[in-house]
């Protein structure tokens, strides 16, 4: 018998908000995004409601128009180790970017994270898309995009291969024979490519999960590639049900072209949800969202797919500027997608950009309406699961309490854990070590 399709969740730790003006809220905590016990609390929460993986954001450029929690917050491997030890089943997935790390690094500092949560760990594979990235590390110029996803597929091949430095029983432990180790089963990688050189070993063996589970939003041409060859869970925004079954078909039939089974992979669109115990309490908070959304927010907003582009110097109520070649190199599938509704739609600027911040009708009720839209879109092959973006204070909470249940009762959701680690509840097998494997195939 085959196991009925399982509903998978997300949760977005944003501290402040995801938007400009979310800090501003009568109930929000302005310093929340370096406020470890309000992590705490959201992580607790989210694992109580059994959701699937906390998921971290990160960028590596601020400028005085960035968003507030994008301009004061913590780093996501700090975080998420914190959090390891306050929670025991929930997923921890962290953002880092390719283009300014090294994969020595990385390899490890997600190896002790994937230990010291005994196998919770995901990196979130991004490439930065602001140009400014590059002079905080001392770089002349910022990669283009082609070249980034380049440096991308090299710098998770470096770190996978380090991350199979030590076979599965490689750590002996002898103390009679007094062999701490197998010599014959560590592993140097010797990696010499394009854009890295890399020797090794790892200075920390395999995880219970094998290796960290690869996440990405790749939404390009370039990046549908790369996710669909490398990721085992995909992020995307979704403008509509419609566009996100788009998505959600092309990205499968991707992975199935590069040899990969499609039901192992993951399509999470974003969800900024608002729940009411009425439809007039989730109207009434809806236009308490609303009212937080100032064009003056909006549109710096806007500009961060345009890598930054000032947009005040355009009239807000003409039809919108010809901008795409500011997103060419930087976030290029939204600034395409941004650029493809306005004229669709002909559009201005002030409508391009309230509408780019505002959360969707579509999952704005009562528990029963956004069950019900959840799971239009998880049945419609539209999602596999979804990312939740606390919209407003406290809507984690809604959520956990009032859609959790629902979910559960329809069958589509846990109601515990049935694994430890993140790979378990993604379903995801644990990757054979490549050299035990050549091993046990030469055999």
């Amino acid at each position: 018998m085959t196991t009925p399709r399982q509903l998978k969740l997300g949760f977005m730790l944003h501290g402040v908000g995801p938007g400009w003006g979310d800090w501003r809220h009568a109930d929000a905590h302005p310093g929340a995004s370096i406020d470890i016990d309000f992590y705490t609390r959201q992580a607790r929460l989210a694992e109580a409601g059994k959701f699937d993986f906390l998921f971290v954001a990160d960028s590596v450029h601020i400028t005085e128009k960035s968003s507030p929690h994008y301009l004061n917050r913590f780093e996501p491997l700090t975080i998420l180790s914190a959090l390891a030890v306050a929670t025991s089943r929930i997923g921890l997935v962290g953002t880092l970017t390719v283009s300014y790390s090294e994969p020595y690094t990385v390899a490890r500092q997600f190896a002790s994270l994937d230990h010291i949560s005994r196998g919770r760990a995901g990196w979130n594979v991004v490439t930065s898309w602001l140009s400014g990235s590059a002079a905080n590390y001392g770089k002349p110029q910022h990669p283009p995009h082609e070249v980034r996803y380049r440096i991308a597929a090299e710098h998770l091949q470096a770190v996978q291969g380090l991350w199979d430095s030590w076979e599965d029983d490689a750590l002996t432990h002898d103390k009679a024979g007094g062999q701490f180790f197998d010599p014959g089963k560590l592993h140097a990688l010797n990696h010499q490519g394009a854009y890295f050189s890399v020797r090794g070993p790892l200075n920390i063996s395999r995880s219970q999960q094998g290796q960290p589970v690869i996440f990405q939003a790749g939404a390009s041409e370039e990046g549908r590639n790369f996710s669909a060859r490398h990721a085992d869970a995909f992020f995307t925004a979704s403008e509509s049900f419609e566009s996100s079954r788009a998505y959600y078909k092309d990205i499968k039939a991707r992975a199935v072209s590069f040899g990969r089974d499609a039901g192992r992979i993951g399509v999470f669109p974003g969800l900024r949800s608002i729940v009411g115990a009425t439809e007039e309490e989730a109207e009434r908070k809806y236009q308490e969202a609303l009212a937080l959304i100032r064009i003056e927010d909006a549109l710096p907003m806007l500009g961060r797919a345009f890598n930054d582009h000032d947009f005040t110097a355009y009239p807000l109520d003409a039809p919108f500027p010809d901008v795409a070649a500011f997103g060419h190199d930087s976030n290029r599938s939204t600034a395409e997608r941004i650029v493809k509704l306005a004229q669709d739609e002909n559009l201005s600027l002030r409508q391009v950009a309230l509408r780019f911040v505002s959360p969707r009708r579509e999952f704005v009720g009562t528990a029963e309406h956004v069950a019900d839209s959840i799971q239009r879109w998880f049945d419609g092959a539209a999602a596999d699961g979804f990312i939740l973006v606390e919209t407003l204070p406290r809507q984690l909470d809604a959520f956990v309490e009032l859609v959790v249940p629902l979910l559960q009762a329809r069958g589509i959701f846990r109601h515990d854990y049935s694994h430890e680690t993140l790979r378990g509840h993604l379903g995801l097998d644990v990757p054979e070590n490549r050299y035990t494997s050549a091993r046990r195939l030469a055999a």
